[in-house]
């Protein structure tokens, strides 16, 4: 779909179909394409192929990058279509997971919300909020604004005290409506008003929540910095002995990327992240390029070109996450160390 085409003229049944013909040609993007495709099946009304094309994902022989998150895409479907029963498991069985991705909560929770479920919206968001932000330094990633900005939306319309977490989400809001004023629930009321100054400021609140939504999804893709595993490096060097002047060791790779990382996060720059290399794809893309794997200026290129895939992990990682180098010790224990 080219980005300027307007979203009522999208066949999305057609689009879906490319997405997910095009996850046949690239495997390695399978997980992310798929989930495009099932998003355009939803927009189509055709509920249970999305569902078909979640379960063709959670029952693949490849390991998933976000297998919490299709569960809740799944659940949140389901829900739509009918599958009330069906959706409440899943949803449990998500909030006794307590994933460290900010991502499924805020489907979950914005599935119950929609459902008139306040409560347990209200529970389920606040689970999430306090597994990933307790004790965490201020201010929290920008991943999980997401979670403190619903919790207060679910408070306001159950009429619920503010609390710490309802002034954080103040805080990080930078609208500027307060999210007090944007969350009323009698904001309904205003818009069968007849009074012009009513129908004004709720013109202006919708202008506020409309700019919020369009910086959200004009965020650029992170500027990511290229990790290669072990057994790929290992194997990359050995392909072309040029690039261990560029990797010495795996562990000097490791120390390198944490460190630009840190370097780069001290002068400001935001929304980063890491993506992981591998040969085959590396190869490709030098050949897409017409150049050689060897050349270093390929590298950061390469990079680019994963992140803009949607390939990029934020860095650095929610609390109590597994390290971005995929050593199984925590990010905190291990290169995270120095920040803690």
């Amino acid at each position: 779909m080219r980005p300027d085409t307007p979203a009522e003229n999208v066949d999305h049944t057609a689009e879906a179909a490319r997405l997910e013909r095009t996850a046949g040609l690239y495997p390695e993007d399978a997980e992310a394409l798929l989930l495009q495709s099932a998003a355009h099946l939803e927009l189509a009304g055709d509920r249970p192929a999305a569902t078909t094309l979640y379960d063709r994902l959670l029952s693949s022989s490849d390991s998933l990058e976000n297998p919490h998150l299709i569960r809740a895409l799944k659940a949140a479907n389901l829900w739509e279509y009918g599958h009330e029963a069906e959706a409440r498991a899943i949803i449990d069985g998500i909030r006794a997971a307590a994933p460290r991705d900010p991502a499924p909560w805020v489907i979950v929770a914005e599935s119950l919300e929609s459902h008139d479920e306040l409560e347990a919206a209200q529970k389920t968001f606040t689970e999430g909020v306090t597994l990933l932000l307790a004790d965490v330094p201020e201010p929290p990633p920008h991943s999980s604004h997401p979670l403190l900005f619903g919790r207060h939306r679910v408070r306001r319309m159950l009429g619920a005290a503010h609390d710490d977490w309802d002034v954080l989400a103040d805080t990080l809001h930078s609208s500027p409506v307060p999210l007090d004023e944007l969350h009323d629930p009698k904001r309904v009321w205003s818009l069968g008003s007849d009074n012009p100054a009513e129908l004004q400021a709720e013109i202006s609140r919708l202008r506020a929540e409309l700019g919020t939504y369009r910086e959200e999804l004009s965020r650029p893709f992170p500027v990511a910095v290229l990790h290669w595993p072990t057994g790929e490096l290992a194997e990359l060097v050995g392909a072309y002995p040029t690039l261990s002047d560029e990797y010495p060791s795996h562990e000097e790779h490791l120390a390198t990327i944490e460190a630009s990382l840190r370097e780069l996060s001290a002068s400001g720059t935001p929304n980063l992240g890491i993506v992981t290399g591998t040969v085959p794809s590396y190869e490709a893309f030098a050949a897409s390029e017409a150049s050689s794997p060897a050349d270093t200026n390929l590298l950061p290129q390469y990079a680019t070109t994963l992140a803009a895939r949607g390939r990029a992990v934020g860095w650095p990682p929610e609390r109590g996450a597994g390290c971005w180098c995929g050593s199984g010790n925590s990010y905190a224990a291990c290169h995270g160390a120095a920040t803690v």
